[in-house]
């Protein structure tokens, strides 16, 4: 596969490893403290790591709408990077963001032509190209711009999932799509129809040509037979140039069902199948071409009857727009994540739509615009898609910054770090599964039949070097009653006070902090 060359790529792939875990610090609680729901405010690169360790693989649907790259400065974020620079910003929180999405889940990323086809291919370089689903154009406004001899009236929304099974043409993602709910005017093609028997008693259908086009290499000899009409019992053939879309065997099945229409008076030539309403798909394939999920002036209007001002942003987009992406991707209580969140559009909808949601945005507007924003949303505002999703208000989140680094340039852990935080840490080092549970136990589980154990920050509630993080004898007795394990252990210490002997005959590797800390 051809990949997209630019200056600085190397540094910009292997950047990833480079970013330092940050704790994320507790700031406030804004409705259910209990709510599993995150605004993060700071640098989303660093951010995004210091989630890998408590998400990685738990994310189900990812939506962002970076900066487009269109060589504007605006007043909250800077849009006019070098080329090469905007690809090199793109690329760590791409690979990033990989990691955080659940097998079955999907990536969806907003932009126009600036940048749109560059970051396909480095997304297909990241994501592969094979799990490309589609290049969703959305109209984002409803006239073409006059300095313009062609202009541009929509947007690229670009998707793709994260793997298949076997040899799927689908990703997983798409597998697990949710279809639109079914419209009047897709029901509105079924109906009862007359026939000389009187109207099928199993109610409105659709008619379907039985017949296939026979041009072009498609004819099948084994598909070109006739078939009795029952009503006059004239034999039929394919039209010329057709033949039969079922097998004899079928088509016989659908004669004596009688799922097959002759017409009102019974004479047609060719029968058509009936298709059952209550047959039908119970929902509909989204076409690619979304002209009816609202336009940025939507957008615009949305934010200042929020705010009483203008939109702060060039490009909002519409509540419903993010409604329509989350419905087809994910289902209640699924987790949704933005990790350019902008006005806040993506955590608000989801939160109306009774999905989980983690957001993060950089400026000073994470506590101007989409704090208050959300915190409306908790109240029950009634804009955007409440009414269409009933929405009353409730729920809660959390408000978090970025905290210091966990671990200094030198690999010492800083003195903030509390017992929790480095369990999870080493948790998803040695694993490489997320953190699912506050620790509280110097247990911290086992996996692929191996126990780990943490002696930190007093966790046996004795802080003294021979009765607390460091492996003495005694600490072994009490950790083999109190949190027995038959099969091999690893502890992380401070130190430990028992020989090499020892500990291979009690199946422990002993691993000292901070130096046996390695990040994945």
């Amino acid at each position: 596969m051809p990949f997209l060359d630019w200056v600085n790529k190397t540094q910009a792939v292997s950047s990833t490893a480079d970013v330092p875990y940050h704790l994320l610090q507790f700031r406030t609680a804004h409705g259910d403290a209990g709510a599993d729901n995150l605004l993060i405010q700071g640098d989303n690169l660093k951010a995004l790591k210091a989630l890998l360790p408590f998400y990685r693989g738990r994310v189900k649907c990812i939506y962002i709408d970076p900066p487009y790259n269109t060589q504007s400065a605006f007043a909250h974020y800077d849009d006019k990077l070098e080329h090469s620079q905007w690809l090199s910003m793109m690329y760590p929180r791409l690979v990033l963001l990989r990691e955080l999405l659940k097998e079955d889940g999907s990536l969806w990323i907003s932009c126009d032509d600036n940048e749109a086809h560059y970051i396909k291919v480095i997304v297909d370089e990241i994501f592969g190209r094979l799990n490309f689903i589609i290049d969703v154009s959305w109209q984002k406004r409803d006239g073409p711009p006059n300095d313009r001899k062609i202009g541009a009236i929509h947007e690229h929304i670009l998707v793709w999932g994260k793997g298949k099974s076997g040899n799927s043409k689908k990703t997983l993602a798409e597998e697990a799509f949710n279809l639109m709910p079914r419209t009047e005017k897709a029901n509105s093609q079924y109906d009862v129809f007359k026939e000389p028997d009187g109207p099928d008693e199993r109610g409105p259908f659709r008619k379907i040509d039985t017949t296939a086009n026979g041009k072009g290499g498609r004819f099948v000899t084994s598909l070109f037979y006739p078939i009795k009409n029952p009503y006059t019992a004239e034999e039929v053939w394919p039209r010329q140039g057709t033949c039969w879309r079922h097998s004899k065997e079928e088509m016989e099945r659908l004669q004596a069902e009688k799922r097959l229409y002759w017409g009102v008076n019974g004479t047609a030539k060719t029968p058509m199948r009936k298709l059952f309403l209550d047959e039908a798909k119970q929902g509909m394939t989204t076409p690619s071409i979304w002209s009816d999920t609202g336009l940025n002036q939507h957008a615009s209007s949305e934010i200042e009857k929020l705010f009483g001002e203008k939109a702060a942003f060039e490009t909002p987009k519409p509540e419903a727009l993010l409604q329509r992406i989350i419905h087809i991707a994910t289902n209640p209580g699924d987790l949704v994540l933005d990790s350019f969140l902008g006005s806040g559009t993506t955590a608000a909808v989801a939160h109306k739509m009774g999905r989980r949601w983690i957001g993060i945005e950089m400026g000073e507007h994470a506590v101007t615009h989409c704090l208050p924003r959300l915190e409306k949303v908790i109240g029950g505002e009634p804009g955007g898609i409440s009414k269409a999703v009933d929405w009353q208000g409730g729920g809660g989140f959390r408000f978090h910054s970025l905290g210091e680094p966990v671990f200094d340039a030198d690999g010492g852990i800083h003195p903030a770090v509390r017992f929790p935080a480095l369990a999870a840490y080493l948790w998803h080092f040695e694993t490489g599964e997320p953190a699912r549970q506050t620790f509280t136990t110097p247990l911290l589980g086992t996996h692929g039949g191996t126990a780990w154990y943490l002696l930190y920050n007093g966790i046996l509630g004795d802080r003294r070097p021979q009765g607390g993080n460091v492996l003495t004898s005694a600490v072994l007795a009490h950790l083999d009653e109190a949190y027995p394990h038959h099969g091999p252990r690893v502890i992380y210490g401070e130190t430990t006070r028992l020989g090499e002997a020892r500990l291979r005959e009690a199946g422990i590797t002993f691993k000292q902090i901070p130096y046996d800390i390695k990040a994945r």
